[in-house]
């Protein structure tokens, strides 16, 4: 673990001359972040508009240069933040001029600039995206991201940090894993979230100042019904109800189906409503003493309040002048690699089913539907089911984003008459038919 009463920063300017000046002594509110929102590392600090070869500072700390902050901790230093000057903001008042800096790693261009790309179906994430850092000339660290095929795709005036987060979020429901995008000493690098080797650990009693653990539920979306398009009369029929954590409630959205859409579209749009609003919002956020190595996307270790294991780092603030540091951060994220049950979910076979098919729930099967709760293994390891309900008001079942049956009698596999049964939807991709 760093010792905070040996930990010392520095910051240093470079010139348009390429000259390297330590500015360290008059330098004020330094402090550095990576939002969760934004790709660039941001570098703020003002310096006392001090003489300076015949000028002042603010003649050699032009929009352009570039600043690094130097982090030693007694055992070892490294660079923690290099960034160039966006904004240049001198000011005078009766205590002194001073020169306010607001500066941004390489990675702010590509969220500040637009383009049009096209991908031809096949195209790699690795070459799409890398062909975007060297467009925009900005050299490649390392790339350990996703290499997934992509289908056509035509990206028109969005802004290329959007396009990067999209292909990767596009490689990852594909079985990829979450990536961060960071630079580090000048260099663009795509890592696994949680692939740092050194993980710090924080808790209540040592280092942890605040902690906070907030979840709500003011916001979610719980059940989208798709319309189809008005009739005669301007009445709209219900096509599809897709639900999706209703044990909160029925909080619902109303999702219609254009004229060109297919219905499968539209059920698709809706999921997409399901898996974006779909889920409690969490706040999770410690203050403690700063670690200036730790970055956006890695893993760190908190024991403080109800916080209680391993979380991702989405955002963080240091401050060197308190050598203070807040971290926002999320559970750690399963890598999404895809199942034996999802991929049994893409098969025709699932269409098979219908009312009065005898039933068991193979033994992978973890939750009922994604909207429900873990399933017992006493259901899955002792009784065979029988399906009661293939749709509901004539139309499927969608909860969570899968095909669901209702499954109603069960009995005994070593034998018996049928019982009252579990009575719940489930996930057409956990059944076999006995």
């Amino acid at each position: 673990m760093i010792d905070i009463a040996k930990l010392k920063y520095k910051l240093l300017l470079v010139t348009e001359s390429g000259k390297e000046l330590d500015i360290t002594n008059a330098t004020e509110e330094l402090g550095w972040e990576e939002g969760e929102s934004e790709l660039a590392l941001r570098l703020s600090f003002s310096i006392i508009n001090t003489k300076y070869n015949g000028g002042i500072l603010s003649s050699v700390a032009k929009p352009g240069c570039t600043c690094a902050v130097i982090a030693d901790w007694g055992t070892g230093k490294d660079e923690v933040a290099r960034a160039k000057i966006v904004e240049w903001d001198p000011q005078f008042s009766g205590s002194g001029d001073t020169l306010g800096i607001m500066a941004y790693d390489d990675l702010y261009n590509l969220q500040s600039s637009q383009d049009n790309r096209y991908y031809s179906a096949g195209t790699g994430t690795k070459s799409a995206i890398t062909a975007i850092f060297k467009d925009w000339g900005i050299p490649l660290g390392e790339y350990k991201g996703p290499d997934s095929t992509h289908a056509k795709t035509l990206f028109k005036a969005e802004y290329l940090s959007d396009i990067i987060l999209q292909l990767l979020d596009d490689a990852k429901k594909k079985g990829g894993a979450a990536c961060v995008l960071r630079c580090s000493k000048g260099k663009v690098n795509v890592l696994p979230e949680g692939s740092n080797t050194t993980i710090y650990h924080f808790s209540a009693d040592k280092n942890v100042t605040v902690a906070r653990d907030m979840m709500s539920i003011s916001s979610i979306v719980t059940r989208v019904q798709v319309f189809g398009k008005e009739d005669d009369d301007g009445k709209q029929v219900v096509e599809a109800i897709v639900d999706g954590l209703t044990k909160y409630g029925i909080r619902q959205q109303i999702y219609v189906r254009d004229e060109d859409d297919t219905l499968d579209t539209a059920k698709s749009a809706a999921e997409d409503i399901i898996n974006k609003d779909g889920q409690p919002e969490h706040t999770r956020s410690i203050s403690a003493p700063d670690v200036p190595v730790i970055r956006k996307g890695d893993k760190v270790h908190i024991q403080a309040g109800t916080l209680n294991g391993y979380y991702i780092v989405k955002a963080i603030r240091h401050n060197a002048d308190t050598m203070t540091m807040q971290m926002d951060v999320k559970t750690c994220e399963t890598v999404n690699v895809v199942s034996s049950s999802q991929t049994k979910q893409k098969k025709p076979v699932s269409a098979k089913f219908e009312t009065g098919d005898l039933v068991e729930i193979i033994s992978d099967a973890e939750n009922y539907n994604p909207a429900q709760c873990r399933i017992p293994a006493w259901v899955k390891n002792d009784y065979y089911h029988t399906i009661t309900q293939t749709t509901y008001r004539g139309k499927e079942v969608i909860k969570g984003g899968v095909k669901c049956v209702l499954l109603g009698k069960k009995q005994l596999k070593k034998g018996g008459s049928s019982i009252a049964g579990i009575n719940t939807w489930t996930n057409v991709a956990h059944l076999r038919k006995v």
